[in-house]
């Protein structure tokens, strides 16, 4: 078993009443190994300025843990075929509908893999294919979701 901690931290500025719903969404993650985070809602889900567009939302935060979890599979399942990475980059989409129950989910996220290759030794089409197949299984958050993910 192992065992993850984030600290999310938000205050009440002084001049908010915050009781009217008027007050900022933006916060910090403070995460085990030092690194914080500025964060806020979605400008999607509250409007400025009680949003910051500037700052990591949870709705990024979720695409880009699937996308991650599924690249850091793929490297090492390709550096065990002895394929050569050079060069891994990943547009990930994720679409916010309602979901069957009628509320609002992420309830798509793909994944754009543009995988760059060096050295004498390259996947073909079905090798690759079945790499990012083999990641997709092992990745921890996508076996987490109940989001449909597709790689593309």
């Amino acid at each position: 078993m192992s065992v993850y901690t984030t600290t999310i931290r938000w205050r009440r500025r002084s001049d908010e009443v915050f009781t009217d719903n008027r007050y900022s969404r933006v916060h910090t993650w403070d995460f085990d190994g030092g690194l914080s985070v500025r964060a806020s809602s979605s400008p999607e889900v509250v409007p400025l300025p009680f949003s910051d567009p500037e700052a990591i939302d949870p709705e990024e935060a979720f695409i880009g843990a699937i996308s991650s979890c599924h690249m850091l599979w793929f490297l090492s399942l390709a550096a065990k075929k002895r394929f050569r990475v050079e060069l891994y980059e990943d547009a990930a989409r994720g679409i916010m509908e309602k979901d069957e129950a009628g509320k609002p989910a992420i309830t798509k996220v793909t994944l754009h893999p543009k995988v760059l290759f060096g050295g004498p030794k390259r996947p073909d089409e079905k090798s690759l294919a079945a790499l990012h197949h083999q990641a997709h299984e092992l990745c921890f958050i996508a076996n987490s979701v109940k989001t449909e993910i597709v790689v593309e």
